[in-house]
């Protein structure tokens, strides 16, 4: 008795210390990951001179937005290249859900021949690498007359991005009860009726995981940008800092490069904050039945 009771309190302090070495270890990687974004804002809001200064300091007792006004001056201006940028990855999360929404819902709900091959075709095409036909999707993109367009760009990047977001949608899908369909069509809905209805509000988490992914994925891309995008006032941001980071006769402006860096992501951050629960949820979707 006296044994059982020595051992019953003794689990308390280990939970304890078990959770505050985990406490302590996840601190020390949020600082690990979040010292460089804090190090980039603060660099961007220091005058020249200080960006430039050996050793550097963190923070400066001065507040410049003058690594601001120099983007202007790269090319068209950085808010030309923020614009198409926006024009883009918008463009890119629009279509991959339009087209991963039904095609998700499909591979869940239905069966028809051939569905698994189908799939698995289409997973497949997650394994070609993108560098290995850069030429062919030139030629199709010239066929088309979308070469050296923002348009032919968010094509690009939809067909990329469609083989993760479907998978991400069936398991989405996969997770909602078949009961509930069967109710509705007892009720007399649609197939369209239930998919927009009763399907995509449960299974927003996933919808909300394969829009991040497009827009994070549309927003940093940097070699099908530069390789099919020819006229300067189409650049986006990620061609910009590479301009930035080359600079005049090979001399890198440190203080207008941390500046871009910091246009560049800060609405990636604010897009994560805000979608950060349906997330984790929509990553897990179908994982358990």
């Amino acid at each position: 008795m006296t044994s059982t009771q020595s051992n019953t309190g003794s689990n308390p302090r280990g939970g304890n210390t078990g959770y505050l070495l985990f406490l302590l270890a996840s601190i020390l990687l949020a600082i690990f990951f979040i010292m460089p974004i804090v190090w980039s804002l603060a660099n961007s809001f220091k005058p020249a001179a200080e960006a430039l200064a050996n050793p550097a300091s963190l923070f400066s007792k001065t507040f410049s937005l003058e690594n601001y006004r120099r983007l202007e001056n790269v090319g068209a201006g950085w808010y030309v290249y923020a614009g198409n940028s926006v024009l883009i990855a918008v463009g890119t999360v629009l279509l991959t859900i339009i087209v991963s929404v039904p095609a998700g819902y499909g591979f869940s709900k239905f069966r028809f021949p051939g569905q698994s091959i189908l799939f698995v075709l289409i997973m497949a095409t997650m394994m070609i690498p993108f560098q290995s036909i850069l030429t062919p999707l030139f030629l199709i993109l010239k066929m088309l007359s979308l070469q050296n367009s923002l348009f032919g760009l968010v094509l690009i990047y939809v067909t990329f991005q469609l083989p993760f977001s479907v998978f991400m949608m069936r398991n989405a899908f996969d997770a909602v009860p078949k009961a509930l369909i069967e109710a509705a069509r007892i009720d007399g809905a649609s197939q369209a009726t239930i998919l927009r209805r009763i399907m995509l509000p449960i299974a927003l988490p996933g919808v909300a995981t394969v829009a991040m992914f497009a827009f994070l994925n549309s927003w940093n891309e940097f070699l099908a940008a530069l390789i099919f995008l020819s006229d300067q006032n189409k650049f986006t941001l990620p061609i910009m800092l590479v301009n930035v980071s080359s600079g005049l006769y090979g001399i890198i402006d440190w203080g207008a490069l941390q500046a871009g860096i910091a246009v560049t992501m800060i609405p990636c951050i604010i897009l994560f904050l805000l979608l950060q629960r349906y997330y984790v949820r929509g990553l897990t979707a179908g994982a358990v039945k």
